[in-house]
């Protein structure tokens, strides 16, 4: 005899980055296991692999989440994790007014929303004069499975090759310089001829980009002095998950 099927509801959101509404449904419990096996593995890869896999089923495969920029992806997880296992995590966060002692909150994970830096802007103007420029997009997952971090922009040797796979084209008044169509060695190349200010333009676009961030009030159980805290990006919100 063939046993019931569960019927898993499914949801909508608007996807942070473009106009378009995303559906999708909770973890089931197998996802869950595969998630938390993966953590256990200490293996990056693993971890960034299991969560494609698991937020393009939760999405019924009607994304190409290796293309989304990180914090689309953020986003969709942090939407799916809630509708999973309940709207409020319980995260714990480091006190302010010792900067040692953990203490417990509770976020309302419905309320987390992607902020937008006032600043931020992915076209870099490098030569007011030449019009000279770049369109940058945004570092997505297939490029965080390369190895290639964000934390690393800060460091020239280490951040070159991140940034030139995030230039979507260079610009000098009407030419036009696709990314895709130039190769590494070019691109390295050209940004390494950049001025020191030039760098810090580059730098401010990956400091600026759109993430995940809520305030919340912890209370140090210790001293009992309360602090506003602002957790930001995933790995706050669920450190299971900081590898993405």
């Amino acid at each position: 005899m063939t046993l019931p099927k569960i019927e898993t509801p499914s949801y909508e959101l608007d996807l942070p980055s473009q106009d378009v509404k995303v559906k999708y449904r909770p973890f089931t419990v197998k996802e869950e296991k595969i998630l938390l096996i993966a953590n256990e593995s200490k293996n990056n890869d693993e971890i960034l692999n299991a969560t494609m896999n698991v937020l393009e089923s939760c999405t019924f495969n009607k994304l190409n989440v290796r293309s989304l920029p990180l914090f689309d992806i953020e986003y969709i997880f942090l939407n799916i994790r809630s509708k999973s296992v309940g709207e409020i995590a319980k995260v714990n966060v480091i006190c302010p007014d010792d900067n040692e002692t953990y203490g417990k909150v509770d976020v309302d994970l419905s309320k987390v929303e992607v902020h937008v830096d006032d600043n931020h802007d992915n076209n870099i103007l490098l030569d007011e004069k030449r019009k000279l420029g770049i369109i940058f997009a945004y570092p997505t997952l297939e490029i965080t499975l390369k190895g290639q971090k964000l934390d690393e922009v800060d460091n020239v040797d280490t951040s070159l090759e991140l940034i030139g796979n995030c230039i979507d084209h260079i610009y000098e008044g009407e030419k036009v310089y696709s990314g895709k169509d130039t190769t590494k060695e070019e691109l390295k190349e050209f940004l390494e001829s950049l001025p020191q200010d030039g760098f810090a333009k580059i730098k401010k676009f990956f400091d600026t980009m759109p993430h995940l961030e809520q305030e919340v009030e912890v209370e140090n159980p210790k001293t009992k002095v309360k602090s506003k805290v602002t957790l930001r990006g995933i790995q706050d919100f669920f450190p299971f998950a900081s590898p993405i």
